[in-house]
């Protein structure tokens, strides 16, 4: 899972990076309106966007009018002043799929993240299964026939991503942007690492990563 925070209280969004960097997320963040829309032009690879309507630069409000305006269907919790109901209406009526008023409670808006991002990959369940193998985005938990497998954190987000395009070729530059937060370097050998160590922890029975030389990789579908 990647966030985007937009945030120009620097405490607030320190809590934030912490919260959800605990909670296994990678997260990113930006201070203004302009820095989150060039962000957001640059970046498709985010699951959600935490959006501060008070930004300076450009308003919150205009930094999703422009997200919806190119199309796209990015999750996006906004945050908004206790008193400020008008702002939170205009934000869903153009396109925020939820809010918080501040103060709120980090373990609540860690527990709406969850929800939002599910919703985007299109279902209610936090559980993604491939045949014998299930992992749980909620809890970050994978087992194979019911039977825990111990995964590190990147190697849980490695497999995440791989889930969520299942039968799907997923590039080395993909899985970079998907895992790696700003200014965190990590190699094309690196990557090659986590997927050797993936395999030899996941691979049982009908469960492959194919590498496609030169291109990516794909968790293969199950044949029935």
């Amino acid at each position: 899972m990647r966030i985007l925070i937009a945030e120009d209280d620097q405490v607030l969004a320190d809590g934030l990076l912490r919260s959800l960097r605990s909670s296994g997320a990678v997260a990113d963040h930006v201070a203004s309106g302009t820095e989150a829309d060039a962000a957001l032009l640059a970046n498709t690879e985010f699951d959600l966007l935490i959006l501060d309507l008070g930004l300076p630069r450009m308003h919150g409000l205009e930094v999703l009018k422009r997200l919806r305006g190119r199309g796209s269907a990015l999750p996006v919790l906004i945050l908004t002043a206790a008193d400020g109901i008008e702002e939170r209406v205009k934000g869903l009526d153009l396109g925020a799929d939820d809010y918080m008023a501040k103060p709120f409670s980090l373990q609540e808006l860690e527990a709406r993240v969850r929800a939002l991002t599910r919703r985007g990959m299109g279902g209610a369940s936090s559980a993604i299964r491939h045949g014998p193998l299930t992992y749980d985005q909620a809890g970050r938990v994978a087992t194979i026939d019911g039977k825990l497998v111990e995964l590190s954190a990147r190697e849980l987000g490695l497999l995440e991503v791989l889930l969520q395009r299942a039968g799907r070729l997923v590039s080395k530059e993909q899985l970079v942007e998907r895992l790696c937060e700003w200014g965190e370097e990590v190699s094309n050998n690196a990557i090659e690492v986590y997927i050797h160590r993936l395999r030899k922890k996941i691979e049982r029975g009908p469960i492959r990563i194919a590498t496609v030389r030169g291109l990516g990789y794909c968790l293969e579908k199950i044949q029935a």
